[in-house]
């Protein structure tokens, strides 16, 4: 069958912005349905995005509720659906949740192949012997699977997926978005800089609440106010990194005699720190800035939406992305594509692809607050080659772009095609109708 002719569904939990991006960029290449299980939750608040371009979108429900009644909604809706839709090709996110079940079960009775898509590794949640066994069974039920990175792949390959029907590319955003807007408010930055030179009134760059954090460099990061993303050491590496610099500023202005200025030398810069997100943890965070004396240096805008991103993506010296735990990483995509240096976890699922050590940024143990602080240290430091690192960021991330999903799913989809449906145990439709039950 012509790839243009090939019918695909494609299930979501909800469609956010790189969702959109990703399914637009697959759907100018075959016939292309965007199921979403929900139209709005609570675990991401991005405004909704209306619309679909290049694929037909579907929402199955207009809000979750986490009871037994909506899973059944959410089922028969899924159900009527993918019978209207009759796809060549099923994509469905993971192995656990509602969305992804109830579509694997229609994929199942109506021997239509599957498609799995994750960006789980091996090691980023605690594993046991018993749930491994029956995400083996699961995965068994799938034809093909799409995955983010090598990491996922190897782990994908572990609950049983043969290797050559594992493909790469599922963990995509706009890059092309964020390189454009990201250097629209750049511009902006140096016209605002050159207007106070010449004592006109400056911009006022309303993301900001403290004028202060619009003209000097900041590290920055966007995540969820929740435990795994690892917050509170990064507050503590920041203040730790404060206590470094002021001591590496006392040093220099020794160096140059009694704190005199050298002629022609610069003064090392102090950044500040700027949270994007909220949630549960957000009281706790605040205690933590202020007894770190922190107040003054650290700017919790709260939770911003898609359009809002890249005026501090410019404004920002350096990206931190610091959880303990994370399967990939989208802000880190983001990030990169705006062109910044990062300083990304070691167990973040991203890191091994997207990091090149001393290139475009570092990996760092999330647990060690004093490397933390010592790369802070290192990366701000004003001789230091960060429009370099920018650079190469932009250059990596360039061949993680939609486009990268797009084919990636095609080949997935192709290779299911040719594997065909999977002819399921009773062993294997037992758990998934146990599953479909909690």
């Amino acid at each position: 069958m012509p790839l243009s002719k090939i019918k695909v569904a494609v299930v979501f939990w909800r469609l956010g912005p790189y969702h959109h991006a990703r399914l637009g960029a697959a759907g100018r290449a075959v016939d292309l349905y965007g199921l979403e299980a929900c139209g709005m939750e609570q675990t991401y608040a991005w405004e909704k995005v209306e619309g679909g371009e290049h694929f037909h979108r579907i929402t199955l429900t207009d809000t979750f509720s986490n009871d037994r009644r909506w899973r059944q909604q959410l089922r028969r809706r899924m159900f009527v659906e993918l019978g209207k839709i009759k796809p060549d090709v099923l994509a469905v996110p993971g192995w656990s949740l509602a969305d992804a079940l109830a579509a694997l079960q229609w994929g199942v009775k109506n021997r239509v192949p599957v498609v799995t898509m994750s960006e789980s590794t091996e090691w980023d949640e605690a594993r046991t012997v018993w749930k491994e066994w029956m995400k083996r069974r699961i995965v068994g039920l799938c034809s093909a699977a799409l995955v983010g990175g090598r990491p996922h792949k190897d782990y994908m390959v572990r609950l049983g997926m043969p290797a050559e029907r594992v493909f790469l590319g599922y963990d995509a955003v706009d890059n092309d978005y964020f390189a454009a807007e990201t250097a629209k408010w750049r511009k902006q930055k140096i016209e605002n800089r050159n207007q106070k030179s010449e004592g006109k009134n400056q911009f006022q760059l309303s993301a900001f609440p403290i004028s202060t954090f619009e003209n000097t460099p900041f590290f920055l990061a966007s995540a969820r106010f929740i435990e795994k993303k690892n917050l509170p050491r990064l507050i503590q590496a920041y203040a730790r990194y404060r206590e470094l610099a002021q001591i590496e500023d006392g040093r220099s202005k020794m160096e140059v005699g009694g704190g005199k200025a050298e002629s022609g030398k610069q003064k090392a810069e102090i950044w500040n720190l700027v949270l994007l997100g909220d949630g549960p943890l957000r009281k706790e965070i605040e205690l933590r800035i202020a007894d770190c004396g922190l107040r003054n240096s650290v700017l919790l805008p709260g939770f911003k939406q898609y359009p809002d991103l890249p005026a501090y993506y410019a404004h920002a010296g350096a990206f931190i992305h610091a959880s303990t735990t994370e399967q990939w990483g989208l802000v880190v995509n983001e990030a990169m594509a705006s062109g910044l240096p990062v300083l990304v976890s070691n167990r973040c699922g991203c890191a091994a692809e997207l990091v090149q050590e001393g290139v475009n940024g570092f990996t760092f143990d999330p647990l060690n607050v004093e490397q933390l602080a010592q790369l802070m240290l290192r990366i701000s430091d004003f001789r230091y080659p960060i429009s370099d690192f920018g650079v190469a960021s932009a250059r990596i991330i360039a061949g993680w772009g939609p486009e990268r999903f797009a084919s990636g799913l095609m080949q997935a989809a192709e290779c299911a095609l040719r594997a065909g449906p999977v002819n399921p145990s009773l062993l294997q439709r037992t758990i998934l109708n146990a599953l479909l039950q909690k």
